[in-house]
């Protein structure tokens, strides 16, 4: 897929757009040498790429990648954090925290292509995608208590809304590893491909995402997470209030017009 513009932001952090996927933009955590540990230099990154992307209305779709060929994101940069005195990992907390939320609190649809170790804040950094496509290669874990802290990048807080407390609880508590197979079955991961195709099968599903209305694609994830966990009719007022956010809206003439004309719509974006 050829590349038709990129930008960096710091050194370890880049948003590439491709040919003939205008509306998707790719996020790429691109700290090779550390198997993309997250060290404070590339926490400040993401949360700046995520910013960014945030603002950019003409993208319709995000797709996490790694440039790491056998990992995804291995967590915190530890060999970063030995060095930290207290106040310097509470100094740090902000700045680590602005990454994930970052990344969770993207407006359009966010999809994790993921291969090798997605560990601990690697993990985490999947989870706050909406979707996860994963390889055969895959390992993913929350080891963080078995070096004496815990899931501080939406772990405790995300992993149990995909697998349910008890589950959670156990995959947390016993910091295991846990393989491809495994993952898909227990809903860690959401769809497997095989080794190697983790990225273009993310790319592939982030543009059919993106031939959507982009009113609708931000009004429905706005839904979708504002109302999980809410009770029923809690649920469906905000439902009402994404609903109409949308319903006189340019794409929404657009789409009933196009469906009734049977033509592709010309999303105004609007």
């Amino acid at each position: 897929m050829t590349v038709t513009s990129e930008q960096r932001f710091g050194e370890f952090v880049v948003v590439r757009r491709h040919e003939g996927q205008r509306h998707v933009a790719e996020l790429v955590l691109d700290r090779p040498k550390a198997m993309n540990a997250v060290s404070t230099d590339m926490a400040r990154s993401i949360a700046a790429a995520c910013e960014a992307l945030g603002a950019d209305r003409d993208v319709r779709a995000t797709v996490l990648t790694s440039s790491h060929e056998r990992a995804f994101c291995v967590g915190a940069d530890l060999k970063e954090r030995n060095s930290f005195t207290d106040a310097d990992l509470v100094r740090q907390r902000p700045t680590a925290r602005a990454a994930y939320t970052g990344v969770l609190e993207l407006p359009m649809p966010v999809i994790a292509a993921v291969h090798g170790f997605a560990l601990g804040g690697g993990f985490e950094l999947a989870l706050a995608c909406d979707v996860i496509v994963a390889d055969t290669t895959t390992v993913v874990g929350l080891p963080e208590v078995s070096v004496g802290v815990i899931p501080g990048g939406g772990g405790t807080q995300l992993l149990p809304r995909r697998v349910g407390a008890a589950r959670a609880a156990e995959l947390v508590f016993s910091a295991r590893r846990v393989e491809a197979a495994e993952a898909r079955e227990l809903g860690l991961v959401d769809e497997l491909v095989e080794a190697g195709r983790d990225r273009e099968e993310a790319l592939a599903l982030g543009g059919r995402i993106a031939a959507n209305s982009p009113v609708g694609l931000r009004a429905a994830k706005k839904a979708l997470r504002l109302g999980h966990g809410l009770d029923l009719r809690a649920g469906l007022e905000v439902e009402d209030a994404a609903w109409r956010s949308v319903a006189f809206s340019g794409d929404r003439a657009e789409g009933v017009a196009a469906f009734n004309e049977k033509r592709r719509p010309d999303w105004p974006g609007e």
